[in-house]
């Protein structure tokens, strides 16, 4: 078994795999926490198991979940990055700042649905990121949903928290209906016409929907597009079992 854990800005995902990806569990991301604690708060999460693999966008905790593991499980684990074969292959000014989680989201993608797709990982931030030949040409990232709605409820006076609920028409005719409305239809457009630019030269190219916000607008957007909630988690397996016959046939 293997513990796989992916560790963004607003949230933290555990799951486990043994053939199949078994139960996961979702923690908010803190970073003020220590060793001791979060192996506290994970204790009856994280299984005894061969090796761990982690995709983090949070470098502070890096040493934190380097050391648990350390302490704890008796292994040093691995992390998405430099020095780990990924089947993907990056493209850009600086390759190093394409994200350990746009990596891993590529990687799963590469190994389920082809050389070729667009991402689009609904988190903290929204990205839309463009893989071509197993290739990462180019991303694009805009504020994530529930950063839109933070950001909105904190520069106005009369909105106040709300949680998301799909709207039933495209403007509303009450306030939480019409932030929903705005909110979730105005980021499921975008993301249409971001897709429709893509697409002019990949007509076929397949759309893939993920990242913990992306429940929100998967009925509102083209239902051509594939919603897999756990395409990154995926990516973590396809990475961690291709590094572990490089190490056995080393």
């Amino acid at each position: 078994m293997v513990n796989l854990i992916d560790i963004g800005n607003s949230n933290i995902v555990i799951a486990t795999y043994d053939g199949a990806l078994m139960n996961t569990y979702r923690y908010t991301t803190d970073t003020t926490k220590s060793v001791d604690e979060y192996f506290a708060i994970l204790k009856d999460v994280l299984v005894d198991s061969e090796g761990m693999i982690i995709s983090s966008v949070v470098p502070e905790l890096n040493i934190i979940f380097k050391n648990l593991a350390i302490k704890y499980l008796s292994y040093e684990p691995l992390f998405v990055g430099p020095g780990l074969k990924t089947g993907v292959k990056i493209i850009v000014d600086n390759p190093k700042e394409v994200g350990a989680d746009l990596v891993a989201s590529a990687a799963a993608a590469i190994e389920h649905h082809g050389d070729d797709a667009i991402i689009i990982d609904m988190g903290t931030a929204t990205t839309i990121t463009y893989l071509e030949n197993k290739v990462i040409k180019g991303v694009a990232i805009t504020a994530g949903l529930v950063t839109q709605r933070d950001c909105l409820i904190g520069g106005t006076s009369q909105l106040t928290q709300f949680e998301f609920k799909k709207p039933n028409n495209v403007i509303g005719t009450n306030t939480i209906d019409c932030l929903n409305a705005g909110l979730l239809y105005g980021h499921a457009k975008m993301l249409e016409g971001m897709v429709n630019v893509l697409r002019k030269d990949h007509e076929n190219i397949p759309v893939l929907l993920t990242g913990g916000a992306a429940r929100f607008i998967n009925d509102l957007v083209d239902q051509s597009f594939i919603y897999d909630e756990y395409l990154l988690i995926k990516g973590l397996v396809t990475i961690y079992e291709r590094n572990m016959k490089k190490i056995k046939n080393s």
